[in-house]
């Protein structure tokens, strides 16, 4: 009998380590398949760093491998924002940079061989596999099933959600976020749930990485306080919740706060004031309960209504008062603009006038999550079911994460591990109740039949006389939704490969087009134009472009601009929205005065690409008309009909400003006689193009998408341009002749 038990025992111990040396394989071949999915953009290209913004993070992590920490921290750019410069260590986030720095440190003490831009782009790639475990880990805290954590592990890994921000060469701050942001609610769900101070501080310890690594952070700073309100409206405060929330808060605050850019805005701003006010909110319960054990009932109701009614109103008295002597700073113009979508639009248009903040639209809900969107509401439902602590986490994440994702699409990042989590439930749940292979017993189904007959039924109501049938065990049923669920997995699979290898795996610096034949072009505009800079410019020449291009500018051509996408100066970011918008003559010496050398425009007309400046045109109009609301106005370059034309019917004072001139100098002797025409807005051109007085043509990319202008010089002689441009062209000024008198006699 002992050997048996003993047998028994060995065989579940090799049962259970089978089980998981074959989940820890499956993990690795997911995290495999994540890496792998997110490496097409440096097959089909090169191992290239994409976009906008991470070629700032690309300079930076070069600056601060070449010069230290220290430096870097203290790192005053003055190649940037020209003449103001950039407190560049004091403003960013720095947890994406020091996490490169440390890989590369590390392999280089290994004597691993390998170059600091080859980490950049392999980053997101790297904590991709990552972030499908984390999601592994919080999915796990969910449900008992063991194939839930994987399924939900399969769908973060290669949700489209998620791709687009972490493909080869997107090398930005959420990079690595996202897998701070998963781990980090994890670590708070174990410590929710087990009350330990150990765990809250692992998960303030995260949370502080998250901080230091992007500006989303906020979203835990909101979602936790949220989660610990709800759960003491519900009536479950615990000291379990206190343990867990004060022990993150107390120390997360302060983590936080060693970031430079962050400082004391845990304790000054709104965003910041509802995890201050949770906080507070559980000491104030923790002294009630200390309270009721100390003093009898009667004079606990009384106490605590005097208490209540003093802490409220001292409390909204002093958050009143710090906010109107402001000490407590009001809502950022982003989080307005997250509850009053029309705000930035009319308030602020450069934040409106960036596209991931615009709201979000219906399809891209599928495009970006395909089935997954289908199996999220169910995986919700199902939380209700077993609702304990951390389900609550989940249906408060998911509320409130597809809110955010539809007023902004960018927030789209922040919905997906909570739909892969919710629809990995879900998928889980049906998947385990279709492919049991048990089968009731005889003895099993007459116990059953005989419980069934005892209960009582409905007065009327007809009782069956066969057996009833517990669970599924029908073959046939089990085969169908088996398969149904496997082509749904599969079509999953199918629409993510083609969605990431389609739509996000193209660097916005190098474009491909298809040949009639299906052969790949490609079109490198970009780095053409930032290379004639760098290799044709003086290294301290001025670049002024719209801040679209200030850090590719400042990465690839290494030259100053007078603006760039950090946006932190807007009325800087307005004057060169004047200097575009306006005539040449007002332009002019705005490019004088900040010491602009060459001008830099994107056009697309040619060969037909819509991302140009003159599609982004109307915002600079707007954000120079709201610091300079009498000189540049909206309603002059919309034609009485109340349209944007850039053809024969555009205004004049369309047709006069700096940007139309720059776009369309010299594009008609591209066409015969009379047939220029732009292939972006679908119109044709006048026959005769703009002229330049000012500025003179520098250099324009193979396929015209980048053009770029001298400024020039004041004229040697006190000419003004004008006079000079049409002495160039050949129209020079004939002098008047002097008239001759009347003929007199002469007479001697």
């Amino acid at each position: 009998m002992a050997v048996e038990n003993q047998g028994t025992a060995l065989d579940a111990v090799n049962s259970h380590s089978t089980r998981t040396l074959l989940r820890t394989v499956i993990l690795f071949l997911i995290a495999g398949a994540a890496i792998a999915s997110r490496l097409f953009s440096v097959i089909r290209f090169e191992s290239i760093i994409h976009e906008f913004d991470p070629w700032f993070n690309f300079r930076a992590t070069k600056y601060l491998v070449a010069n230290g920490f220290y430096k870097f921290w203290d790192w005053f750019d003055d190649r940037t924002w020209h003449p103001l410069g950039r407190v560049t260590g004091g403003t960013l986030y720095p947890g994406l940079m020091v996490t490169s720095g440390v890989i590369y440190h590390a392999l280089k003490a290994l004597t691993v061989p390998v170059d600091i831009r080859n980490i950049c782009v392999l980053l997101a790639p790297a904590f991709s596999g990552l972030t499908a475990f984390a999601s592994y880990l919080l999915t796990n805290e969910m449900t008992t099933s063991p194939s839930a954590g994987l399924l939900a592990a399969v769908f973060m890994g290669i949700a489209p959600g998620y791709i687009s921000r972490s493909v080869a060469g997107s090398y930005d701050n959420e990079a690595i976020a996202i897998f701070l942001l998963v781990f980090t609610f994890y670590l708070w769900i174990k410590a929710l749930k087990l009350g330990s101070m150990l765990w809250g501080a692992v998960c303030a310890l995260f949370y502080g990485y998250m901080v230091s690594s992007w500006g989303g952070y906020a979203f835990i700073t909101c979602l936790l306080p949220m989660h610990a309100l709800v759960l003491i409206c519900m009536g479950r405060y615990s000291t379990r919740l206190y343990v867990s929330y004060t022990t993150w808060y107390a120390l997360g605050t302060l983590a936080s706060m060693q970031i430079p850019f962050v400082g004391f805005l845990p304790v000054k701003t709104s965003e910041h004031m509802p995890a201050l006010g949770i906080f507070g909110f559980l000491q104030f319960i923790g002294f009630i309960q200390y309270v009721r054990s100390a003093i009898s009932g009667k004079q606990f109701q009384t106490f605590l209504a005097t208490l209540v009614i003093a802490t409220f109103g001292i409390g909204l008295t002093g958050l009143v008062a710090l906010t109107s002597l402001g000490y407590i700073a009001p809502w950022g113009g982003r989080f307005y603009s997250l509850w009053d979508t029309s705000y930035a639009k009319i308030h602020i248009p450069i934040i409106a006038s960036v596209s991931e903040h615009q709201p979000t639209a219906w399809p891209a809900f599928f495009f970006d999550l395909s089935m997954l969107i289908w199996l999220f509401p169910a995986g919700v439902y199902m939380c209700f079911n077993d609702l304990k602590d951390e389900h609550v986490f989940i249906v408060v994440y998911a509320l409130f994460g597809s809110y955010f994702a539809g007023v902004m699409v960018r927030l789209m990042l922040t919905l997906t591990p909570v739909v892969c989590v919710a629809a990995a439930i879900a998928a889980s749940q049906i998947l385990d109740s279709y492919l049991s292979v048990e089968t009731p017993t005889e003895a099993e189904a007459e116990k059953s039949a005989e419980a069934a007959a005892k209960k009582p039924g409905k007065a009327g109501s007809l009782r069956g006389s066969e057996k009833p049938v517990i669970g599924v065990f029908s073959n046939v049923s089990k085969l169908s939704v088996v398969s149904a669920m496997t082509i749904y997995l599969l079509m999953f699979v199918t629409h993510c490969t083609w969605v990431t290898s389609n739509a996000y795996s193209s660097p916005s610096v190098v474009l491909a087009s298809r040949m009639p034949d299906g052969s790949q072009h490609i079109i490198d505009d970009y780095r053409e134009a930032y290379q004639w800079l760098r290799q044709n410019t003086k290294e301290d020449a001025k670049i002024m472009s719209w801040w679209d291009y200030g850090y590719q500018i400042g990465g690839m051509a290494d030259r100053p601009t007078l603006v760039d996408n950090n946006t932190w100066n807007n009325t800087h970011i307005a004057t060169v929205g004047k200097a575009m918008s306006s005539r040449e003559e007002v332009s002019y010496p705005i490019m004088r005065q900040h010491e602009v050398d060459y001008v830099l425009v994107v056009f697309g007309g040619l060969l037909g690409y819509s991302g140009d400046d003159i599609n982004k045109f109307l915002w600079m109009v707007r954000i120079a008309e709201g610091i300079w609301p009498d000189e540049v106005k909206e309603r002059n370059f919309f034609t009485e009909r109340g349209e944007y034309r850039v053809d024969e019917g555009a205004t004049e004072t369309m047709k006069n400003s700096l940007m139309y001139k720059l776009s369309y100098y010299n594009f008609h002797t591209m066409f015969p006689p009379g047939q220029a025409a732009d292939r972006v807005r679908n119109v044709r051109l006048p026959s005769q193009g703009p002229v330049l007085n000012t500025l003179e043509e520098a250099f324009t990319s193979e396929n015209w998408i980048i053009r770029v202008y001298k400024v020039k010089d004041l004229d040697n002689v006190g000419r003004d341009h004008a006079a000079v441009a049409a002495f160039e062209r050949g129209q020079k000024k004939k002098k008047a002749a002097k008239k001759a008198g009347p003929r007199a006699l002469r007479v001697d």
